[in-house]
């Protein structure tokens, strides 16, 4: 059991760098929302459903973070940061990150029946900021759910989605193939000034607006009608 919660507390400090200590990761919220939803689905699991339902009240009192106590959940969830949302059929796998404000939402059954109606998160999956996952589909694994997203279908494994609707965007190899991306969008240099591309840009501009102004001057003036030779 000790060596269990070490290997989390570890798998939780690999992804973020403020903690100094796993002493530190003891006071992140998702983590003791993590832990108390194990405690309310063993007693879901044994159809206690009325004391299922109030440790899952006290945990969303003091983490901020709602997970239904049916929800199924792998090993080594990272929720960094509160006010997620997880709904009861919703399936997580080993090593997912979620951040903050993010929804694991169910659509409305048209039988009239419950069944499966929140999503599958594979493993290693990582959800950014405000994303929305909604549905009983698949994220594959690997994939990465970029910020304020909207996911409706089935994700590739592998694949990043980013906006409203999201759609997929390609990702290179050698970005694919890395072991954790923050808040699952990758980039070339996310922590260092940019000030080299806004220069190239106005240069380009410069250029085209010269280009313009060079064919405005050599073009024919338009003839006006009734003046021809």
């Amino acid at each position: 059991m000790f060596e269990r919660l070490v290997a989390y507390l570890d798998s939780v400090k690999a992804r973020d760098p403020a903690p100094r200590s796993r002493w530190e990761v003891l006071t992140y919220p998702g983590v003791w929302a993590v832990f108390y939803h194990r405690v309310a689905h063993w007693l879901f699991e044994a159809e206690l459903f009325f004391l299922a339902r109030l440790v899952n009240h006290w945990s969303r009192m003091v983490t901020a973070i709602d997970i239904h106590p049916g929800a199924s959940i792998g090993k080594h969830l990272f929720i960094d940061h509160g006010f997620s949302v997880i709904g009861e059929t919703a399936e997580i796998g080993d090593n997912v990150t979620i951040y903050q404000c993010v929804t694991l939402g169910g659509t409305n059954p048209t039988n009239g029946k419950g069944g499966k109606r929140h999503p599958t998160i594979s493993d290693e999956v990582i959800i950014g900021s405000g994303a929305q996952v909604i549905g009983p589909i698949t994220v594959g694994r690997r994939a990465r759910i970029g910020a304020n997203a909207v996911v409706t279908d089935e994700v590739p494994e592998g694949a990043t989605m980013i906006g409203l609707k999201a759609r997929s965007t390609l990702v290179p190899a050698e970005e694919w193939v890395k072991e954790f991306i923050p808040y699952g969008t990758p980039c070339d240099d996310p922590c260092e000034p940019r000030r080299d591309c806004i220069e190239k840009l106005e240069t380009e501009m410069r250029a085209l607006r010269a280009e313009i102004d060079a064919l405005r001057a050599h073009a024919e003036p338009a003839r006006r009608s009734g003046t021809e030779d």
